[in-house]
């Protein structure tokens, strides 16, 4: 039986997922988010943390937000944007959970030479 992120993530997903993340202002706007935790960050604190435009930071809030990597919450009139972990969590596991699955592969191919 395959791990839950496997059936969860498809490489579509993850594609999108690692060419969002390949942009450099929106890796640093993730790993923000990541390093705030649960608690996520008002978008005021991240642009502040950043040193962005408001309107940048905006266009690739929408980024990771289509993506599935980033979500926000409207609290009263602060918006609070929070790294989504089982997202992240998909993403590593999909990436991870081939790791050496050929390596058989190669060491029956020695062994036969």
């Amino acid at each position: 039986m395959q791990p839950i992120h496997v059936i969860l993530m498809n490489i579509e997903q993850a594609a999108k997922q690692l060419e969002a993340l390949g942009n450099v202002t929106r890796l640093q706007v993730y790993r923000t988010l990541v390093r705030a935790g649960e608690a996520g960050l008002p978008v005021g604190q991240i642009q502040e943390r950043l040193g962005i435009p408001g309107s940048t930071l905006s266009h690739h809030l929408q980024r990771l937000l289509l993506t599935g990597l980033v979500t926000q919450e409207r609290q009263a009139t602060t918006l609070i944007c929070r790294a989504s972990f089982p997202a992240m969590n998909g993403l590593i596991g999909f990436l991870a959970d081939e790791c050496c699955a050929d390596a058989g592969c190669a060491s029956q191919a020695e062994n036969a030479a």
